[in-house]
């Protein structure tokens, strides 16, 4: 537990990439490897479920601390993180110290916190507390954040990969390789995760994904269309399908297996060559044309699959690339080869239909197509390098992503939600509202878009601008306004205001406006009309 809560530390205090590489190899190198399979999964952003609940940790915190409950929960709005706020609490009561033997993380995980599952709650009082007293402040802090269920490290997966890779001297393809899909913390996973000789051919793992850039210079500037594969940016569920083994893998780009959400695609794809994995869009589709994202939604959060359901939302499993046939990986080859084969594996499919391509004349030619993509339910062009291989992460220069421009709306700031991490003491998540009449409704929340700089100075005003408080949830004056940029809009019966805003992120400040200048509710009704 020690050297995590230091890896931590060290995490938290730093913003260079280089620093947390070298932290985190260091810690890779020292510690066994049953530890550092359990901190490679905090470190990979997987959590263990929630061990105890808020309220029964609160209550024990303010029993040994004598802290009455309305102080308990001023602190815990000030700070916003409860783990924190026992961790100070308990560090600031003085308590009798309680001697305890220093385990090994995977000795403090298996051994002590996942069986408090089957305990009754005088029972886990009693272990709590007793670890609560015997640890200082920065693992009791870890500690209360494994038992929450909330353990978030500030550091991507490419930077995990960059550690393992500097660790073993293996290349950091193989590495992301090795961690795609679903595995658990063991000693066993790890040293073959670090293994120089281990095949990475699990049947079931994905690749890891190649992901496009931002176009944000002029297309032109790309150099002669003929060099580019275009095609229309899908609006569904980036995926991987495999077909190894007599068996079938549909994977999200989250790394969730959601074979069973999709039968149709599934018994589709087993008629497919073994060896096989797609790169593709799963996508609410009928008859040729692909159907709104929202389609796709109501599949997505039911439990039951009803012959309705699959009914109203019929998928497909669009497919713009082949990472592997016949059991071999083709990614090194260049995207002209591995379309060809794929037109030739694929041709005239009508549950895997390929991704069309889309020809222009020129570069304007090819904007103005692109000024179609709403009409056809798609986001915007994708532009690949005929002559790329597939990559691993976000590589510019070969794949970009020319995206429509995003609907916008001025709204007003009406309450202010702590964050997360090293910023769980500042109000970083926000909840906006439109005018319906006289009155402001909320439509959406939003928390990217922002410098640190705008949080630091938007957090005091929230602080000084305080109407009510719920909990760590604040109230604030109707009176800043903000530019949200969304990428689409629906219906929603579940929303108050009858609408579901996409992707929503805060565009700017408009410090030049007052709360009188904001959209209307009508505004976005017409703009969900013109949508649909």
């Amino acid at each position: 537990m020690r050297a995590l809560a230091d890896l931590y530390d060290t995490l938290d205090q730093t913003t260079s990439t280089n620093a947390k590489v070298e932290a985190m190899a260091r810690y890779f190198r020292t510690a066994p490897p049953e530890d550092a399979a359990w901190g490679l999964f905090f470190l990979t952003g997987q959590k263990l479920k929630r061990l105890l609940t808020s309220k029964l940790l609160a209550g024990w915190t303010m029993e040994l601390t004598g802290v009455p409950d309305w102080l308990f929960d001023e602190v815990y709005a000030s700070v916003g993180d409860l783990a924190e706020v026992i961790a100070l609490l308990l560090d600031g009561a003085n308590l009798p110290p309680e001697h305890a033997e220093e385990l090994p993380l995977s000795r403090w995980l298996e051994e002590r916190l996942l069986p408090l599952r089957g305990l009754d709650a005088a029972e886990q009082r009693e272990r709590v507390v007793g670890w609560w007293k015997s640890m200082p402040r920065r693992e009791l802090f870890l500690l209360n954040k494994m038992l929450t269920g909330e353990l978030r490290v500030g550091v991507s997966n490419t930077l995990v990969v960059r550690a393992i890779a500097q660790v073993t001297g293996l290349p950091p393809p193989s590495v992301a390789h090795r961690l795609m899909g679903t595995w658990t913390p063991t000693k066993a996973f790890f040293e073959q995760l670090v293994a120089p000789d281990v095949s990475d051919g699990h049947v079931s793992r994905p690749y890891p994904y190649y992901l496009a850039s931002p176009l944000e210079q002029p297309a032109e500037s790309l150099g002669e269309l003929s060099d580019w594969l275009v095609e229309w940016k899908w609006d569904g569920i980036r995926g991987q399908l495999i077909r190894r083994q007599g068996d079938v893998f549909l994977w999200s780009r989250g790394e969730e297996l959601i074979t069973e959400r999709f039968p149709e695609i599934t018994e589709a794809a087993r008629a497919l060559p073994e060896g096989t994995v797609l790169d593709g869009e799963v996508m609410a589709y009928e008859d040729g044309v692909p159907l709104p994202f929202a389609r796709l939604q109501r599949r997505i959060g039911r439990q039951k699959l009803t012959p309705k359901v699959l009914a109203e939302a019929p998928a497909a499993f669009v497919v713009y690339d082949l990472l592997e046939q016949d059991g071999k990986d083709l990614r090194e080859l260049p995207l002209r080869e591995r379309r060809a084969r794929l037109e030739a594996l694929l041709k005239d499919h009508p549950r895997f239909p390929i991704s069309p391509t889309v020809t222009a004349s020129s570069w304007e030619a090819l904007a103005e197509l692109r000024k179609e993509s709403r009409a056809r339910n798609v986001e915007g062009l994708m532009i690949k390098r005929l002559d790329s291989v597939y990559q691993t992460g976000r590589k510019r220069g070969d794949w970009w992503k020319w995206k429509i421009d995003p609907y916008t709306v001025d709204a007003v700031l009406l309450y202010a939600h702590p964050g997360h991490g090293r910023r769980s003491s500042l109000y970083t998540d926000y909840t906006f509202a439109v005018w319906n009449g006289e009155d402001l409704l909320p439509v959406t929340k939003a928390y990217s878009g922002l410098t640190d700089e705008e949080i630091g100075k938007l957090d005091r005003w929230i602080r000084a601008h305080t109407r009510e408080k719920f909990g760590p949830v604040r109230s604030v004056d109707p009176e800043q306004v903000f530019e949200l940029h969304f990428e689409a809009i629906a219906p929603s019966p579940r929303h108050k205001s009858g609408i579901a805003l996409r992707f929503p992120r805060i565009a700017r400040w408009r410090a030049d406006k007052t709360a009188r200048d904001a959209d209307t509710l009508d505004s976005l009704k017409g703009l969900l009309h013109a949508a649909h």
